[in-house]
């Protein structure tokens, strides 16, 4: 073969190669938590499904929901996978947020207490620690508390103490005498004899914890682009449920979780939650609405129905895709 005729195939090779990275479409994602929650987004990347949907996806961490939502904002990510109050509040504020894909569609922490107290009952009285103010942990604990027959605001005492961590500290120190946790802080709680008294998902309480969501003016500009990121990202769902030990590996890489005990249990607790149909329920979204009515005239007048985009959802449906993927 000639040098003319070598240099031609390296300068096609280089022009298909080229090609098929622009054909892809890039993605910034940011996630505001370390917890498991997101794990369909860890196993989206880490098993190739966003590349299968011809993504590539630059997904990046924040320490919180609200600075997230201002990159998305900003203009400096796509899509944000984060909770409800991430979408309220800045929809509430003007800002065209919106879920397209439910994750965690209940509150699937625990009510950890001192070894003292047997019953929710014996919680009044007593000292409570959220995360801070107006954070997910802070909405559960009060509407788990409601839903116990347990006035937060007249019963109980509540501070913000900072994250699963700073919580375990508090009640370790005396502090406070109950907190809200989920795994793997819950299986460190119980070592050190503190008792796991309510699982705040069977009180089945509607109220996304994570989910995909992005701006009304992203989905015009790149419907499609949304389109496959929800795809994958529901592809991961079912690859969640049908590969523990593939999945628990992978939630060990990203939460630094080592203890096998530990990851199971992790494993267990969010996979029975994550829906096989991912839809951004209104239900979800008025829950949070409805506790905030008493104090906000906005979110009294506010639709639920406009703070989600059931259409993603629908598609796939309509399509047969998730059927496909759950082989139905």
């Amino acid at each position: 073969m000639s040098k003319n005729l070598k240099t031609s195939f390296v300068i096609l090779f280089l022009l298909i190669a080229i090609r098929s990275v622009s054909a892809q479409d890039r993605v910034r994602a940011g996630w505001a938590a370390m917890t498991a929650s997101h794990t369909p987004l860890w196993v989206a990347q880490d098993k190739g499904f966003f590349a299968k949907q011809g993504l590539i996806v630059e997904s990046i961490f924040f320490g919180a929901g609200p600075p997230a939502m201002q990159a998305l904002v900003a203009g400096d990510l796509d899509i944000v996978v984060t909770s409800a109050p991430n979408v309220v509040n800045p929809r509430l504020g003007g800002v065209d947020a919106v879920m397209v894909m439910s994750i965690i569609p209940t509150f699937i922490d625990h009510i950890i207490s001192a070894p003292s107290i047997t019953s929710p009952e014996q919680l009044k009285g007593k000292i409570g620690s959220v995360n801070r103010f107006g954070s997910i942990s802070d909405m559960g604990m009060r509407l788990s508390l409601k839903r116990l027959g347990i006035d937060p605001e007249k019963d109980v005492k509540i501070v913000p103490a900072g994250g699963n961590p700073e919580r375990l500290a508090a009640i370790s120190k005396g502090i406070s005498q109950f907190t809200i946790m989920n795994e793997p802080f819950i299986k460190e709680a119980e070592r050190l004899g503190f008792r796991d008294l309510v699982n705040m998902a069977t009180l089945k309480i509607p109220l996304h914890g994570n989910g995909v969501v992005t701006r009304e003016a992203t989905i015009k500009a790149k419907r499609p682009v949304v389109m496959k990121f929800v795809r994958a990202m529901t592809e991961a769902i079912h690859y969640i449920k049908a590969d523990k030990e593939a999945t628990k590996a992978i939630i060990g890489k990203y939460t630094k979780l080592t203890d096998a005990e530990g990851l199971e249990r992790t494993y267990r607790n969010y996979t029975a939650v994550l829906p096989e149909i991912p839809h951004p329920d209104p239900a979800g979204m008025k829950t949070l609405l409805d506790d905030m009515a008493a104090k906000n005239a906005k979110a009294a007048a506010a639709d639920p129905k406009s703070f989600v985009d059931l259409s993603f959802v629908q598609e796939m449906e309509a399509s047969g895709f998730i059927k496909q993927l759950y082989k139905r």
